[in-house]
């Protein structure tokens, strides 16, 4: 690989604006995809990480690593972060110090970053976006699959992988709910798909861009996350971003007898709807969920009481060719029972229904998941359960909004002869009426805050109401 491998790491998870939700997979995102980058066996790639800093920090971080490259270099560039989007549609990637009314000069613009890669000499530039609307990052983008842009960028080996299509949002890691940093959803794919050599789809110890994307996007919706990862490239050639690391195989071969029958299952995933008002004050609710149970003819044994186990004849007891593909006849165990219970053909475990009552915690947010340990589907051979995944999608509200993650937020309709002369007016909140004092000659757009009746915060406490007036002649208000 001529040339020389650089690769920029940016992660935001921490922001001096409210309105800007703190998120914990940023630093683990970039860390974690660092190392892998990083190592010799794979990525070969000399990485600087970025964490946290305000937006002229990034910019001029952004214009020196493009800036004076060869025209062999192979550059890669991730960004993981908040993207907003300003009045007229155009993407910003958030930094710290960004304020989400004036993104053009607190954000680093989607534009500025297209501008720096079209100057660039550099004849193979990588793009890893991992935010919010980072599939409206190149113009005139329609949302398919694979783009031809030899009119957008310069050079002939320009990839852009993001997370999302033009209007999705990316999900953090399945942890939100707790305090432990999880990579994200579309970098964790990447982090796995490099370190375990599984992205090689073709098997020839090199990983490209278009392998790597078609591993990322079977991974990301295969556990059901709200996102759609997209690719868009100019390709004369294929990008080659990592080499497949070397197997290691066990230097002791492991017995049919030593094989394991019973394995763990899958985690699941759900999604629930709550109102506004159960997501700021807590809720118990019913979830209905298809997942597999324990057989209860055979009580997950997957054989007549009594019936030996012998080995599979399809595999010769080996359970498979790898641990990537395992042998369908007797899912990986090595062995399997002559006679196998009618009922569930052996697997010990059947389709069912399940309802679970669960607590939804004071302060959950739109997009948060919270994770039900242990009540997710039954293994193969009535194996321990995975976990189940409750995703929250929040209801709108008919008059309130949040604003940030704790401020709730309400527009209020006033006369002018209350605004001119001064009065009170009656703000229904979640938490019932409130008597509102306006001062005489308070213009409309005026907001006045009511302390402590927002949203929770998980970690205690709760934000405040802001209602902003609005000034009216009709006697109806």
């Amino acid at each position: 690989m001529p040339g020389e491998r650089r690769a920029l790491l940016i992660a935001t998870g921490s922001y001096d604006s409210s309105a800007l939700r703190a998120l914990r997979s940023p630093e683990q995102d970039v860390t974690a995809l660092a190392a892998v980058l990083r190592d010799p066996g794979i990525g070969d790639f000399d990485a600087d990480v970025l964490i946290d800093e305000p937006s002229h920090r990034l910019t001029r971080a952004l214009e020196r690593f493009f800036h004076a490259r060869g025209s062999d270099d192979t550059l890669l560039l991730h960004l993981s972060c908040h993207g907003i989007k300003d009045d007229d549609g155009l993407l910003h990637f958030a930094a710290t110090d960004t304020d989400k009314d004036l993104p053009a000069s607190t954000a680093v613009s989607a534009a500025f970053l297209r501008a720096r890669m079209e100057r660039c000499r550099a004849r193979t530039i990588i793009v890893l976006l991992d935010c919010c609307y980072s599939g409206a990052f190149m113009p005139r983008a329609k949302g398919d699959s694979v783009l031809h842009l030899r009119d957008e960028l310069a050079g002939h080996g320009r990839v852009v992988l993001t997370a999302t299509n033009r209007t999705e949002y990316a999900w953090e890691g399945e942890h939100v709910m707790e305090q432990a940093p999880q990579l994200s959803y579309f970098t964790e794919a990447l982090v796995e798909g490099l370190r375990s050599g599984a992205a090689d789809l073709g098997g020839d110890g090199l990983i490209t861009m278009n392998e790597l994307y078609e591993y990322v996007y079977d991974s990301v919706r295969r556990r059901g996350a709200g996102q759609t990862p997209r690719m868009w490239a100019d390709l004369q050639y294929q990008v080659v971003i990592a080499r497949t690391p070397a197997a290691v195989e066990s230097p002791v071969p492991v017995s049919p007898a030593r094989r394991a029958r019973v394995r763990s299952g899958r985690d699941s995933l759900v999604r629930l709807d709550v109102t506004l008002q159960e997501a700021v004050f807590g809720a118990l609710k019913d979830i209905q969920v298809e997942m597999a149970v324990r057989c209860q003819e055979c009580q997950g044994k997957g054989a007549r009481p009594g019936t030996p186990e012998v080995l599979c004849d399809a595999c010769d007891g080996r359970g498979g060719e790898s641990a990537e593909k395992l042998c369908s006849h007797c899912e990986g165990c090595g062995t399997i029972f002559p006679d196998p219970c009618p009922r569930c053909r052996g697997a010990g475990r059947n389709s069912g229904r399940r309802t679970l009552t669960m607590k939804v915690p004071a302060g959950v947010f739109n997009g948060a998941r919270i994770r039900l340990r242990g009540e997710g589907e039954i293994g193969p051979g009535g194996g321990p359960p995975g976990d189940l995944y409750v995703e929250i999608t929040e209801l709108p509200h008919e008059r309130w909004g949040r604003r940030g993650d704790a401020d709730l937020h309400l527009y209020e309709v006033v006369h002018f002869n209350v605004l001119k002369k001064g009065g009170t007016i009656e703000v229904e909140t979640l938490d019932g009426p409130r008597t509102l004092r306006i001062s005489h000659g308070t213009k409309p757009g005026t907001v006045f805050r009511l302390p402590g009746l927002g949203a929770a915060r998980l970690g205690g406490g709760r934000g405040d109401a802001l209602v902003t007036v609005r000034g009216t002649t009709s006697e109806r208000t």
